[in-house]
Parts: C-alpha cells; sequence; structure tokens
C-alpha cells in the first residue's frame, strides 16, 4: 500500500513526500527522532521536541488528496504575520520559501532527491510536461480563493477527510476493530474537535433558504433545506446519524443517509443550490473558529 506523508514539523519545514511504506509508525519514530536531534545539536538545547503523537487519516480519493496537499504547501502564507500581506508580497514568499517542497513540486527548482511527487502530479489529468504548471496554478488559487468546505472537513473530520458516507465508512470499521481487541478507543481519535450548536446550525441553514428554523423539523419529501441542515450537522454538530434522524425528525439513521444521497444527487445538476450551500457551510464553519 502507497502512503502519502504530510510532514509539518516545527515552524520551518513544510515537506510533502510519497513513499511506499510498511510501517508508518517506524517510520515516523526515526523521523522525530533524527530531526529532534539535528535541531537540538543546530541550537545546544535539548529534550523533547514534538508534542504528542503524530497524526494520521485516511483520505477519500484523489480530489481531497490533492487539496490536503494545497493545504500543506500553503501554509508558509497562510499565518498570522502573512496572511494580510498583498497577494504578491504572499505569492513571492510562496515561490521562494527554502523549506518546503513546493517549488520542486511546481517546477520551479529541482526537486528534493527524497520527494517522489509523480502520483500526486499524474492527478492533474495533463499531459506530463504540463502538470507541474497546473499543479502551480491549482496551490496559487488558493491564496484568494479559501476553500472553506474544505477546511471545516479538515478541522471537523474525526474519522477520516472525506464526506459523510466515508466519514462513517471509517467509523465503523474502527469500532469494528476496536471491539475485535477489546481495548478503549484509540487515543489517536480522542482529539477535541470544537462543535457547533445544532440550533445555531439550523438558525443558519434556515437563513440561507429564507424559512424559519421550525420548518426544518417537519416531515417534508424532498426538502433541500432539511438535507443541508443534515450534512451541516454531521460534519459540525458531531451528532450522530441516529441523533440527527430523532433531532429533525427523520427517523432512522437510514433515513438520514438517504437524505444525504439525494442532496448529492441534487446538488450534481443544481448549480445555484451548490453556491447556497457553499454559503451555508462558510458561515458555519467561521462559527467553528469563534
Amino acid at each position: 500500500m502507497r502512503l502519502y506523508l504530510f510532514c509539518l514539523m516545527s515552524n520551518h519545514v513544510h515537506l510533502l513526500l510519497e513513499t511506499p511504506m510498511a510501517n508508518l509508525s517506524a517510520f515516523m519514530h526515526k523521523l522525530q527522532t533524527a530531526y529532534t536531534v539535528y535541531y537540538n545539536l543546530r541550537h545546544k538545547r535539548s529534550g523533547h521536541l514534538m508534542q504528542g503523537r503524530f497524526g494520521a487519516k485516511p483520505v477519500e480519493g484523489d480530489e481531497y488528496l490533492l487539496k490536503l496537499s494545497r493545504y500543506v504547501h500553503l501554509n508558509p502564507v497562510c499565518v498570522e504575520s502573512m496572511i494580510d500581506q498583498p497577494l504578491e508580497r504572499r505569492l513571492a514568499e510562496l515561490r521562494s520559501y527554502p523549506w518546503s517542497s513546493y517549488r520542486g513540486y511546481a517546477g520551479l527548482v529541482k526537486p528534493m532527491d527524497f520527494v517522489v511527487s509523480g502520483s500526486m502530479l499524474a492527478m492533474m489529468s495533463t499531459i506530463e510536461k504540463k502538470r507541474k504548471i497546473m499543479y502551480r496554478r491549482f496551490v496559487e488559487t488558493g491564496i484568494t480563493e479559501t476553500d472553506e468546505r474544505f477546511l471545516g472537513i479538515l478541522r471537523g473530520a474525526r474519522w477520516g477527510i472525506g464526506g459523510d458516507e466515508f466519514q462513517e465508512r471509517i467509523r465503523d470499521l474502527h469500532a469494528d476493530m476496536a471491539s475485535r481487541v477489546k481495548r478503549a478507543e484509540d487515543v489517536s481519535f480522542r482529539h477535541a474537535v470544537r462543535k457547533v450548536e445544532p440550533e445555531k446550525i439550523l438558525d443558519i441553514v434556515a437563513d440561507g433558504f429564507g424559512v424559519k428554523s421550525d420548518c426544518l423539523r417537519r416531515r417534508q419529501y424532498d426538502c433541500a433545506a432539511r438535507a443541508v441542515a443534515v450534512q451541516l450537522l454531521r460534519r459540525y454538530s458531531g451528532m450522530s446519524q441516529r441523533d440527527i434522524g430523532g433531532f429533525l425528525n427523520i427517523g432512522s439513521g437510514a433515513a438520514v443517509c438517504r437524505q444525504l444521497r439525494r442532496l448529492r444527487e441534487r446538488r450534481s445538476g443544481d448549480r445555484g443550490l451548490n453556491i447556497r450551500v457553499e454559503q451555508i457551510e462558510s458561515a458555519v464553519a467561521r462559527m467553528q473558529k469563534c
């Protein structure tokens, strides 16, 4: 199995690499130990440098993987000291930042020897000689056009980075594995995620669709607003599908799944609905930050 390692270490190193590692934990232990020894010797210090266990999450498909790659590579220009700088300044900083593999991916310098970027660049769906240019455009567009929906998923996804059904599947797999070995839930899944109160999510959705929030609790056939409420409650409130079914008077967790599936089908052919949902989700994501 091929693993993509997105490494963010201290304030200075932003690396992205692809490796066919069989034992991720052993690799990360060696990497963190070697970097800590190097850093301590250089800065004449001692003791631990890294805090806590490294993070590891499954990612659903090429779309989410590319967005995650862009998020990692944009880190140098998304820090507080850079966020209000002019676009030209941030772009120049990104293209000159020495502690990143981005310049190699974008074709600005020779790639680092230990970074294998072929599979990631192949996702750009163009001829090989143009892939680095296309990747550069894809990443640098993210400086001015923040993907609030993806950032919301990244902040709130407990089980993995992907859609609701993907996260449900990962959660069920983890629960099954945990029950087999008869141990408590793995600590890597216990990190705290800031949740948005369900009532506030309903208010935002109702406002976005121009209805009263009480309407979202009533049984209605093929109601887009209720389906959007289901999706955002699942993503930002921390409620299970069963809890959402009771909260919105939908019924079982299976009925909640059907709501999500119908919403995906409607969004696939309705640009106006897509825009509305993205605006509503951006509002919920901003509330999650507060």
